[in-house]
């Protein structure tokens, strides 16, 4: 239904999810897209990372002392240990979910820049190649 839209208008989608639909529906032209899996999903400790995404309840993250995402500039992957992360969402600690939180809207700002510049360059290849990650839970 794009080709029946007005090129000059923005174009929305709305409930568009995960980072690599991001990425696919900016390649098809879409310019505007929310949705609330981000925050939904750090509230139940899925994370989203460059090599995937990242379920820290599980067990073998509770002695990790690397950062969440270590190619991740936010503050979360900063500051906090995958171990920390883990030891907060288990004890229930509301710091657990606004933590993850602040990481998965960091990871989704940073891939939202990444199709913009690449569509500023005219390089739509490179939206895929740039921006889609194996999934890893």
């Amino acid at each position: 239904t794009l080709e029946h839209l007005p090129a000059d208008k923005p174009r929305y989608l709305m409930g568009v999810g995960t980072p690599e639909e991001i990425v696919d529906y900016a390649n098809l032209g879409v310019d505007m897209m929310d949705c609330v899996l981000p925050t939904r999903a750090a509230r139940h400790g899925l994370l989203f990372t460059s090599v995937g995404k990242i379920s820290i309840k599980q067990a073998r993250y509770a002695g990790d002392e690397e950062p969440l995402d270590p190619g991740c500039r936010c503050r979360v992957c900063s500051r906090y240990s995958r171990s920390y992360l883990r030891h907060l969402y288990a004890s229930n600690e509301l710091l657990a979910q606004v933590l993850n939180t602040i990481h998965n809207l960091s990871f989704y700002l940073d891939t939202m820049k990444r199709v913009r510049d690449a569509i500023s360059l005219r390089e739509r290849a490179r939206i895929h190649s740039g921006v889609r990650s194996p999934r890893r839970s």
